[in-house]
């Protein structure tokens, strides 16, 4: 059989009807990203919904049963309902998570109708960004990780250090994490349609990501 890779660039897999008629042989997987993690079993009907943007729901749903750990949702779930505070250990996991499943552009493609804006954060989330935002983190102390509004000038300056990057990247980090903790927030005292108009609103500067307070967006990587 054949593997088909770079499906997760522009050409978005149209080379599949080539490759079966000059090869003969059937596509058995697809690569959705550079690691070997990325393979994915070839379904031609799902590629041809990612293809026509309809998205690919029965492919997002297999990587969350394959990527999520059970137990540890179940935890964040009691502790959002309980009113702990989200902290930044919390985030680092949902950010380790997001990386397994292809990061968040990998997430947004498989969703329908989404295709020109999966371009967009293709351009901007990247694994750089990421693992950006995953030195900025695990430089914090404990305690900074615990209690974020103590990070402060001469705090900001050490994380900034430690991990590599500029003091205006952890400020941008800094707004995203506060952003997600409010949407965690209203996610503990049941509003639904409070957590709907909180993810809205994350997500409002994606159309022409000029705001930084989306993860790894221009504002905050794409120097």
């Amino acid at each position: 059989g054949v593997i088909l890779t770079k499906a997760d660039g522009d050409a978005r897999g149209g080379a599949a009807l080539s490759v079966r008629e000059i090869t003969g042989k059937p596509i058995k997987f697809i690569g959705m990203g550079e690691k070997i993690s990325a393979l994915e079993p070839f379904h031609p009907d799902r590629i041809a919904s990612r293809i026509l943007d309809m998205g690919d729901l029965l492919s997002l749903i297999e990587d969350l049963q394959r990527n999520t750990d059970l137990e540890q949702a179940k935890k964040m779930a009691n502790k959002i309902k309980s009113g702990e505070g989200f902290t930044f250990d919390d985030f680092l996991d949902q950010l380790q998570q997001m990386k397994k499943m292809g990061g968040m552009a990998g997430l947004i493609d498989k969703l329908p109708g989404m295709g020109a804006m999966s371009d967009k954060i293709q351009e901007a989330v990247n694994g750089k960004a990421l693992a950006h935002m995953e030195a900025i983190i695990t430089s914090m102390t404990k305690k900074e990780r615990r209690n974020p509004e103590i990070i402060k000038g001469s705090r900001k300056k050490r994380i900034a250090a430690g991990a590599g990057v500029e003091v205006h990247e952890v400020n941008s980090l800094l707004r995203q994490f506060t952003t997600t903790q409010k949407m965690m927030k209203k996610m503990g005292k049941g509003g639904i349609r409070k957590m709907a108009s909180a993810v809205k609103g994350m997500m409002g500067g994606l159309g022409g990501f000029g705001g930084g307070n989306f993860p790894g967006g221009p504002g905050m990587f794409g120097r």
